[in-house]
């Protein structure tokens, strides 16, 4: 029987108004302004962000769909029979189908997100073809320390989208170490995005259709909609360019004017061409990826790559 009622746990719960509002009011205080990218995600960010992967220019979400298509079955060799999987930033739940279908047995799902309203529906969907899964929903900030149920035996991670790239190298060093110390069980599946020529990643985080502006812009939206804030987005350009010392893409929203925005009681200020960093997108080389995973204490057991060298996905093996 499906269990769709929600796990908040009490040190990974979902960003209340609190957390937001003091997250937005330090950020705008930086010298260099800057906003965590997980605010991207309440509702409406969600629902961009899946248009987002249906784009023509953005590659990684069909790359990695037709890898873990191609690979699910020998994905589901080295998970095992009767394992649990667990997913970081589930989303949508959909690239997990291809991995349920061809494990054997997999005792529960137990995916993770900070959107609460659209994990529900995703986990809902999900339950209605796979009634005999256990699933059970964690609505929590995964990048934070983690308190999940009890493991009934192996546990596996699955961490799609190259999300991984959204961290800094030492925050994803941190956040590896977490998983090879235990949050990821007998091993991580992991999608991650592949250096590659600067024009594809241009295109593909500058759409033609403008739904990527739309869901950067969508960050001072909603700081308007919860904030108790005069900002208006409309004064405010998206900004998205390939840093290639950093080998990441850079995602920005540029002031188009000076001018004072008001946020609660307080005041910043924003030169014209002052900018807030919203997102890094940090892309790898396959090498530059395992040793990062050896450093973090997993064993990089096996990679598949599309052939045109875009995007990549590993099977790490845990630590015993």
């Amino acid at each position: 029987m499906n269990q769709l009622a929600p796990i908040i746990t009490r040190t990974g719960q979902p960003a209340a108004d609190d957390d937001f509002a003091a997250a937005v009011q330090a950020g705008l205080r930086r010298r260099r302004k800057a906003l965590p990218s997980k605010y991207f995600y309440d509702a409406r960010g969600s629902a961009l962000f899946d248009q987002i992967c249906s784009l023509p220019e953005y590659y990684p979400t069909r790359t990695e769909t037709a890898l873990l298509q191609r690979h699910a079955a020998a994905v589901a060799g080295h998970i095992g029979p009767g394992a649990e999987l667990i997913e970081f930033g589930a989303g949508s739940t959909r690239k997990v189908r291809f991995l349920l279908d061809a494990l054997d047995r997999p005792a529960a799902y137990l995916p993770i997100d900070i959107s609460g309203s659209h994990l529900r529906a995703a986990a809902a969907k999900l339950a209605a073809d796979y009634p005999a899964l256990d699933i059970r929903p964690v609505v929590a900030d995964y990048t934070a320390g983690l308190a999940l149920p009890p493991a009934s035996g192996r546990r596996a991670g699955f961490f799609p989208g190259s999300t991984i790239g959204n961290f800094t190298p030492e925050e994803a060093l941190d956040f590896l170490r977490g998983a090879a110390r235990g949050r990821a069980g007998g091993g991580l599946l992991i999608g991650v995005d592949l250096v590659k020529d600067p024009a594809l990643l241009h295109a593909a985080y500058n759409d033609a259709a403008g739904v990527t502006a739309a869901f950067n812009l969508n960050l001072l939206q909603r700081i308007g909609r919860e904030l108790d804030s005069d900002i208006d987005p409309g004064r405010f350009d998206h900004y998205a360019f390939y840093e290639p010392r950093r080998q990441r893409i850079e995602m920005h929203l540029v002031s188009r004017m000076a001018q004072t925005v008001r946020i609660g009681r307080a005041r910043h200020r924003f030169a014209a061409g002052e900018s807030i960093h919203t997102e890094n997108s940090c892309k790898y080389t396959l090498d530059g990826f395992r040793d990062l995973a050896r450093r973090a204490g997993f064993r990089p057991a096996q990679a598949w790559c599309d052939p045109d060298a875009l995007f990549s996905i590993h099977w790490l093996e845990a630590p015993r």
